[in-house]
């Protein structure tokens, strides 16, 4: 049979160890965090540890006519690792070595297995910085992160993860080995074949290495808490901050919804009253101090009722872990909403001009009351990047049609101003439809050029993207 052969096949490459067919494992295997997403499940996961184990999966499973679905973590929030039925899940969490940290030319070599929070911590022994800090960065893992092109709280100064890989090794739907970009501090050879692969979502290759830039650490930094009575008074200290030309380390929005689910989940003594709160920190060393007075400026001049000031780098964790307990906090307020199990969320990821983001804040608030659904709205104010979290009665067709018309009206609203379908979290299934609107029939025709020119025989991670 063909699957008894495909697994021999793979435990001859790779050992019993690390072929799995447990059909409990199987099922910890379908999905990753995005709620509503179609799932299969997968005739087999492997966890090779090398390239060269990675290599004799995708040339078996090619000999099978097996697809491919690549996972990190499986804490993307868009579809992108979830499995099709029959396929050979491949597992990237047992490569999981840093190969090397170069403090000369400021880079890192890591296995895609590699948490984010594990290569922060090694990085930060030779006063170095890797900046990209994804919500899940604790969890997540570097190839995940690549894959998806993940943001995070600093994105506001720092940039997404595109910014930060130099180099990618991976294996091509071939079996081929491929070598892009470069160690270099600059480097222009050729077309940009890395920046290419990082956010296609395993549909073009499977990443095996990865090539990072790194930072000196920053100074510590200054935060502080603006509270408003509206989100669009927050929205609106946002297009004045950038107007202003201040440039935040962070710059964060809570609405009154997740504040409320975060002192439910974990009482911080936050201010339940609020509309909106923005948090707001500063790394500028000596200069710190006036650049968070000048951001408190801003935000008093566009309604805020209250501005804090951290006193202690203590005070500051804890503003940043309540940001952090956004995610679980509001997983929380679901099952608590529809009790029995049937609470589900669905996250939007948006990204709008900063200029429009009060508009954005405005529309989500109108959505939420014409489809009748709760939406709580979190995300990276500084660059326009917002994340409604739609909550839906998994048990209720009717609290179904409600949250996906929600869904689709947020992300009409968001290209209307200007804006894009997926700020950090990628497409994956959730978002297909909406990539292919706003890019359009011709981006669609060179998409799908791209990934027949990796992947002529559609076998890697089929259905995601386009």
């Amino acid at each position: 049979m063909l699957g008894s052969s495909l697994v021999d096949d793979l435990r001859a490459a790779l050992g019993d160890d690390s072929v799995l067919t447990d059909p409990d494992l199987l099922r910890a295997h379908r999905r990753d965090e995005a709620d509503l997403c179609a799932a299969g499940t997968p005739l087999v996961v492997v966890r090779p540890r090398s390239t060269e184990e990675v290599v004799a999966v995708v040339r078996a499973a090619a000999r099978h006519r097996v697809p491919v679905v690549p996972q990190g973590a499986r804490t993307g929030l868009a579809g992108a690792a979830n499995a099709v039925d029959g396929a050979l899940v491949l597992s990237t969490v047992a490569m999981d070595a840093i190969r090397e940290i170069d403090p000369v030319s400021r880079i890192a070599v890591v296995q895609p297995g590699v948490v984010n929070a594990t290569l922060a911590g090694a990085v930060a022994k030779h006063g170095l910085r890797y900046p990209p800090d994804p919500g899940s960065w604790e969890s997540s893992t570097i190839g995940g992160n690549v894959a998806t092109n993940a943001g995070g709280m600093c994105c506001v100064k720092y940039g997404v993860t595109t910014e930060y890989v130099l180099g990618l090794e991976v294996v091509l739907a071939s079996g081929e080995v491929l070598r892009t970009g470069r160690r270099t501090a600059k480097g222009v050879a050729g077309y940009d074949l890395t920046r290419l692969l990082v956010g296609s979502e395993g549909t073009l290759g499977v990443i095996t290495e990865v090539t990072v830039s790194l930072r000196p650490a920053p100074e510590e930094s200054l935060t502080m808490v603006a509270v408003f009575g509206s989100t669009a008074e927050a929205g609106a200290a946002v297009a004045g901050i950038a107007a202003k030309g201040l440039s935040p380390s962070l710059l964060e929005l809570l609405d009154r919804t997740h504040l409320r689910a975060i002192e439910a989940y974990r009482p911080m003594g936050l201010r339940t009253d609020a509309q909106a709160l923005l948090l707001a920190a500063a790394d500028t060393g000596v200069r710190a101090a006036d650049d968070l007075a000048q951001l408190a400026e801003v935000c008093v001049a566009a309604g805020a009722g209250e501005v804090y000031t951290a006193t202690d780098a203590v005070e500051a964790a804890a503003l940043l872990q309540a940001r952090r307990l956004a995610h679980p906090a509001m997983e929380k307020f679901a099952a608590d909403t529809f009790p029995g199990g049937n609470g589900g969320l669905v996250i939007d990821d948006v990204a709008v001009p900063r200029g429009a983001l009060a508009a954005l804040l405005d529309g989500v608030s109108r959505i939420a009351e014409e489809c009748a659904v709760p939406i709580g709205v979190v995300g990276h104010a500084g660059d326009g990047n917002m994340h409604p979290n739609i909550v839906v009665d998994r048990a209720d067709p009717a609290s179904l049609e409600r949250g996906r018309r929600a869904f689709d009206e947020i992300m009409r609203l968001g290209l209307a101003l200007g804006g894009t379908c997926t700020g950090e979290h990628g497409v994956g299934l959730l978002k297909r439809d909406w990539l292919a609107r706003e890019i359009g029939p011709v981006g669609v025709r060179v998409h799908q050029a791209i990934k027949a020119a990796f992947d002529p025989e559609g076998l890697l991670n089929p259905g995601k993207v386009l």
